[in-house]
This record gives structure tokens, C-alpha cells and sequence, in this order.
């Protein structure tokens, strides 16, 4: 089933894509009915026949063939987007524009159009990017809610709100390049949360989530390849997300369990990856903006060329922590380079840290808060503090795989004597 999540998200965002082409913005609710449609008829047919040889193809073809059916029957009285009513005169012009909106490069155009219509200036940030999420990567209400930490209602109503702005829109893909220069940021922030969705997200199921990784990575490239929006932060977070993404062959083991970053066996990093994403940050080097974006694929950078936990330039990542606290500080960022402190300073200095994080009160519901605090405690040998700290975490875990690794810290706080405590290498999440 994953492998269809896959194939259903990322296809769902193209054909919404296409079809807001051809309905119009103020149809964006037809259009999602229609390839929703396509979903469905794809799990009727596809139990019964098996899958198609090629099940992108069946989807798009399927979505093709019921907008005509609906441009056929009722084009007279059916509002389309303006450009495509002028192009539509009978039915045999119909299919010919169909097909041409349903071509590879017109697909890819429609998307990164229907990127930056969804973060339209009168909305607030927050809404504009919970609609990339939902209308083009499929992110359902619940995720959404998990990647804001907020609650679903909320995101529920933020995502109805832009909704009713886009559908009041009559220019949704008639974008010019200052359009595309006042919502980089906005659409950059959403591939950024749908990438941590994926490599470290809150799903109830799966601990990493490749596929969610995978298509941000797709969209990013896509942002790389228009010259509209080939910019140094969209090369940075490109960069970004092909490091860490490098990291995924070692990050959980044979057995489904977590493998924490000090602890993995780098020899099974993506080497390809890791190419690209340098490649991509001596792109992103050409600018005069340093977004965070640049600061994150630097510190990701400093990992990749570290042949092993020990010999990483941790004074390095402490410094690029800091800028990127001055550039967007947050309380994980502040989690994070406390951690790196420890990991240069030792455990104590780590504590201290922590204890000065700003706002440290909104890190309460984070489970790998508590969990910091437990290495770090059990570093130092007090095991009934750092036991305490694991089974809060514990409490707060997402899914099994987490669960399963705080089960294993707190059965070694239990077992483990406090030289070989003492002397460990910190298994803390990056």
C-alpha cells in the first residue's frame, strides 16, 4: 500500500493540476472531484485486473477521458477557465486541447503554476502553504495538522479559506514573474515541510516515509528547472533535501528500527545524492541572499564529509547553528545546536543549553525533546533521570518504530554500567 500512497499522491497533485487548467480556479472543487474519481475507479478496476504495466498513465488517461465527458455534455453551461472556453468549439477541438493540456511538459508547467496560485498574496502564509500540501501533494487534514503541530479544525477552516480565494481568482495561471518572486518563499516552505513530513514526520504508521521525500525532491528539481524560479534558496533547498535524503538507505535497519545519525554506517549513504547535493550548493553559492536554507545543506554538508561521528567538524555545525538562529530561530533549531554543544563539549554543557532554550515550553508535545534530555542525562550517567526523560518520550511517540527504539534506552538504563554509559557515543537524533 505504500507503494500506491506513492503513486496516488503523487499523481493526484498532476491531475488536479491539468484539470484546474481546464475548469478553471473558481472549479478547483471539480477538478479535485474528478481526480479524486480517478482514484477511485484506479482501486475498483486495479483489485479486479491487476495493475496496469504503467498505473500513471491508466490514472491520467482516466482523468482525461471524464473531463471530456464532462466537457461534451455540458460545455455550454459549465464556466471554464477563459482561455480554454475560446479554445473549445466542437468536440473534435475539445479532445485535441485535452490532449495537449495532458502532455508531459504542459503537466509539469501546470504544476509549477498551480505551486505559486496557491500562494496568493492575500493569504497568509500559513494557508498558502497547507494548500501546496493538500491540493498539490496530497496531504491529508491530519498530516497537515502534524506538520503545523496545530489542531485539525484549524487546518481544516485555513485550507476552505484559501479555497474561496482561489475560486475567486480568474487569473489562477496567468502568473508574471514578480508573482513568482513575491511566493518563492511560500512554496519553498511547503516542499521543505513536506520533505520533513517524509524523513521525520508524525505519521502513525511509518517512522520515514520515502515516497514524501522522493516527491519533494521531484518538485524541487521542477522549481530548478524554470528559470522564473531557478534561484540560490531554491538550489540551497534542493541541496537540503538531496543530503539528508542520502541518508535514508542507513537510517532504518533490516529489522525496521531506527538507526540514529552517529550511529549509522555511512558506507550506505546514497554517494549519488550526496554528489548532487554539493553540486546544488555551489549553485546556490552565486547569490547575495543567505536564506536558511543555505545554513541547514551547510551543516547537512559538514556530516557528508565526515568519514564518522567523531571526526565531524562539530565547532563547524556549532557555528552554522548559530547563524541559522539569527536567520529563523525556533526552539528545534536552539534543541539542535544545544545537542551539537554536547557533541563538542560534552553532555553538561548540552543540559546547560537546553536549559536557556527560548520559548523551551513549546517543546513540551516534541518526543525527541525529552529524548535529548535522556541521552544526554544518561551520558552522564544518571540513569533514574534519563530513564524518567525516555519514558516521557515514550509517551509521546508517534509510531512503533519510535517506540521500539525508546524501549531499547530504557531497558539499557536499567543494564548498563556507568563507564560504558559514561563513555558512549550519543545515539541523539539530528
Amino acid at each position: 500500500m505504500d507503494a500506491f500512497d506513492h503513486l496516488f499522491r503523487h499523481e493526484s497533485g498532476r491531475m488536479v493540476a491539468a484539470l484546474t487548467r481546464i475548469f478553471g480556479a473558481h472549479n478547483l472543487a471539480l477538478a479535485e472531484d474528478v481526480a479524486q474519481d480517478a482514484l477511485c475507479r484506479a482501486l475498483e478496476v486495479w483489485k479486479i485486473q491487476g495493475t496496469p504495466d504503467n498505473p500513471a498513465a491508466w490514472l491520467m488517461a482516466t482523468a482525461k477521458h471524464r473531463a471530456l465527458d464532462l466537457l461534451r455534455h455540458a460545455k455550454t453551461a459549465q464556466n471554464l477557465a477563459p482561455e480554454i472556453a475560446r479554445a473549445i468549439q466542437d468536440d473534435r477541438d475539445a479532445a485535441s486541447t485535452i490532449d495537449e493540456l495532458f502532455g508531459a511538459a504542459a503537466i509539469q508547467d501546470d504544476q509549477l503554476r498551480l505551486m505559486f496560485s496557491c500562494c496568493n498574496p492575500r493569504l497568509a502564509e500559513e494557508v498558502r502553504v497547507a494548500l501546496v500540501l493538500h491540493i498539490l501533494c496530497g496531504f491529508s487534514i491530519a498530516e497537515i495538522a502534524a506538520a503545523f503541530l496545530s489542531r485539525e479544525e484549524a487546518i481544516k477552516k485555513r485550507i476552505l479559506r484559501g479555497k474561496k480565494v482561489l475560486a475567486g481568482s480568474r487569473r489562477l495561471f496567468e502568473l508574471t514573474r514578480r508573482d513568482f518572486t513575491e511566493r518563492r518563499s511560500s512554496v519553498h516552505r511547503a516542499l521543505y515541510l513536506l520533505f520533513n513530513e517524509g524523513y521525520h514526520g508524525a505519521s502513525a504508521e511509518f517512522a520515514v516515509r520515502k515516497e514524501l521525500c522522493d516527491e519533494a525532491i521531484r518538485l524541487g528539481a521542477l522549481l530548478c528547472e524554470n528559470e522564473s524560479t531557478a534561484v540560490p534558496a531554491t538550489h540551497a533547498l534542493l541541496a537540503l533535501m538531496c543530503l539528508h535524503a542520502a541518508r535514508l538507505p542507513a537510517r532504518i535497519d533490516s529489522a525496521g528500527d531506527f538507526t540514529m545519525l552517529l550511529d549509522q554506517d555511512r558506507s550506505r549513504w546514497d554517494a549519488r545524492l550526496i554528489a548532487d547535493g554539493q553540486r546544488l550548493m555551489d549553485l546556490s553559492a552565486k547569490g547575495k541572499t543567505l536564506s536558511p536554507y543555505h545554513v541547514e545543506a551547510a551543516i547537512a554538508s559538514v556530516h557528508a564529509a565526515a568519514p564518522n561521528s567523531s571526526e565531524t567538524a562539530w565547532e563547524t555545525v556549532v557555528t552554522l547553528y548559530d547563524a541559522l538562529m539569527q536567520i529563523r530561530p525556533s526552539p528545534v533549531v536552539a534543541l539542535n545546536r544545544a545537542l551539537a554543544i554536547a557533541q563538542r563539549d560534552g553532555p553538561r554543557c548540552g543540559l546547560a543549553e537546553i536549559e536557556h532554550i527560548a520559548d523551551r515550553d513549546r517543546l513540551a508535545e516534541y518526543p525527541f525533546y525529552s529524548a535529548a534530555l535522556a541521552e544526554l542525562h544518561l551520558r552522564l550517567g544518571d540513569l533514574d533521570i534519563a530513564r524518567d526523560h525516555f519514558t516521557d518520550a515514550m509517551r509521546l511517540a508517534r509510531n512503533a518504530t519510535e517506540r521500539r527504539l525508546l524501549q531499547r534506552r530504557i531497558a539499557e538504563c536499567g543494564n548498563t554500567p556507568f563507564a560504558a554509559v559514561n563513555g558512549a557515543a550519543s545515539r541523539l537524533r539530528a
